[in-house]
């Protein structure tokens, strides 16, 4: 019976997307970027927070496919790096903001996502490069706007 109830749950394939990026919406071309913070980004953030992600071959399998699909649509409804200049200044800004607090708590990457990603583990350095250049570029932004 089990059986039958596993193979009939794959028959309800959550939507695996990723839609085209517009490179000139992206974060990258709208704040000044390091390498060191893009390289950061791409490991530890792009798979539920970008148009990028790359889907491993277990999200093919239900009942985890259902629950990684809804976490890369909320990441990318929370913040969407590849749809970044969708967003207006102030929202940028909170979401800069966001960014180095959610690195500095823990909270992002998700713990759950760890495992299966040690690569997106944020090291000490890792945060400060983030929150340093999210802090850089508020001040430089909120230098443009005066």
């Amino acid at each position: 019976m089990l059986v039958v109830l596993f193979v009939g749950m794959q028959l309800k394939r959550p939507a695996r997307t990723n839609p085209a990026v517009d490179e000139s919406q992206t974060i990258e071309a709208h704040t000044q970027m390091t390498p060191e913070v893009k390289e950061i980004l791409s490991r530890s953030c792009n798979d539920c927070h970008s148009n990028k992600t790359v889907w491993p071959w277990y999200t093919n399998i239900a009942p985890i496919s259902w629950w990684i699909a809804d976490h890369i649509n909320e990441g990318r409804r929370n913040l969407n790096l590849s749809e970044w200049a969708k967003l207006d200044k102030n929202r940028q800004d909170r979401k800069l903001r966001q960014i180095c607090d959610e690195v500095e708590d823990g909270a992002m990457p998700l713990p759950s996502y760890l495992p299966m990603h040690p690569k997106a583990k944020l090291s000490d350095q890792d945060k400060k490069a983030l929150c340093d250049w999210t802090a850089a570029e508020r001040e430089r932004r909120s230098g443009a706007a005066k």
